[in-house]
């Protein structure tokens, strides 16, 4: 596979999966704030810009609808969820004869729908301050992502192709996941004095529903909602597809199908940087994790995927002539 289409591919699937998981923070936390005061609000707010890595430009000033707005249409914001689809839509374009029509149809139809004129008054900034428009929006959004990633498994040859997609999908994930618990992780594990009385359980549930684990997890551990459960659900749960640890699986599957078929012998590295990291998730517990530095620990996660990642980009996309021919 030529190299620009397996960063294409690659960036299409990261974009997408990077849009949708604003989409959910977004539409989780405008649900929450019905039943928030000021000061929770302002806690759940900052906790959301430091599960999407504090984008640049983009402060708390104490107005969510405003905060909203910034993280949706905001184009000088790259991580905005405007930004993500048309970056996506761009990349999708450039391999528009790898993919198939139906994913074609769905990506372009999404990036009509957030830059068609009836988008327009909202990207100047007339986000209507009600519950029902914004959260219609993002749950238009997230149907559409969630269509598309179907249409991809389904409509798609499961070939390289196929592979560098769920690659870009499951680092993504990861990332965001671990990020995801680092933000929470200060207020409701090392601080939970800070959380409102009676607000203990909305705060477990808008992280359960963050990342879509809310029901997932009453399925294994009922409506029970435990620190240390939701933590071991979210990170090292081997079922769940939101799981840190099913991401790394995942990842790891697909990175090994593609080293099969690429013959690359240079790939021992990038197999010994998933191995790690897939071990230390499948044969760590959490009362192991919890008993050291966790916050230290997610960004180590956060550090590994990013060398994963830097390492695919030189053995698949900016490798030199002479690797090439070395194989």
């Amino acid at each position: 596979m030529l190299s620009r289409v397996a960063d294409s591919l690659y960036w299409m699937s990261r974009y997408l999966e990077r849009a949708e998981h604003t989409t959910r923070l977004l539409d989780v936390n405008l649900n929450l704030m019905l039943d928030e005061g000021p000061t929770s609000a302002e806690r759940r707010w900052q906790r959301v810009l430091q599960a999407l890595g504090r984008p640049k430009d983009i402060e708390w000033a104490g107005d969510p609808y405003a905060l909203t707005q910034s993280l949706i249409f905001e184009t000088g914001n790259k991580a905005s969820i405007l930004s993500c689809i048309i970056s996506a839509r761009e990349n999708s374009r450039h391999v528009r004869e790898q993919i198939s029509t139906e994913q074609w149809h769905r990506l372009n139809s999404l990036y009509l729908q957030v830059t068609g004129p009836e988008m327009q008054n909202h990207r100047q900034g007339a986000l209507v301050s009600g519950m029902a428009q914004p959260t219609e929006f993002l749950q238009s959004v997230m149907e559409a992502v969630h269509q598309f990633q179907g249409v991809t498994d389904s409509t798609m040859n499961h070939g390289e192709g196929w592979q560098f997609i769920q690659v870009g999908r499951y680092i993504e994930r990861a990332s965001a996941t671990a990020l995801l618990l680092e933000a929470y992780h200060v207020d409701l594990w090392e601080h939970p004095e800070r959380i409102a009385e009676g607000n203990e359980y909305l705060d477990w549930m808008g992280l359960l529903r963050s990342a879509t684990a809310f029901e997932a997890y009453c399925k294994v551990y009922t409506a029970d909602l435990t620190p240390d459960r939701i933590f071991e659900f979210l990170l090292l749960d081997e079922e769940f597809p939101h799981s840190v640890r099913f991401s790394i699986d995942s990842l790891q599957c697909a990175l090994e199908k593609i080293q099969g078929d690429s013959g690359k012998y240079r790939a021992e590295a990038l197999r010994r940087l998933g191995g790690r990291l897939q071990a230390s998730l499948n044969y760590s517990s959490v009362d192991e994790i919890l008993n050291q530095d966790v916050v230290g620990y997610l960004k180590s996660i956060q550090a590994q995927c990013r060398s994963i990642h830097e390492t695919i980009y030189e053995l698949y996309v900016d490798y030199s002539i002479q690797a090439a021919l070395a194989g």
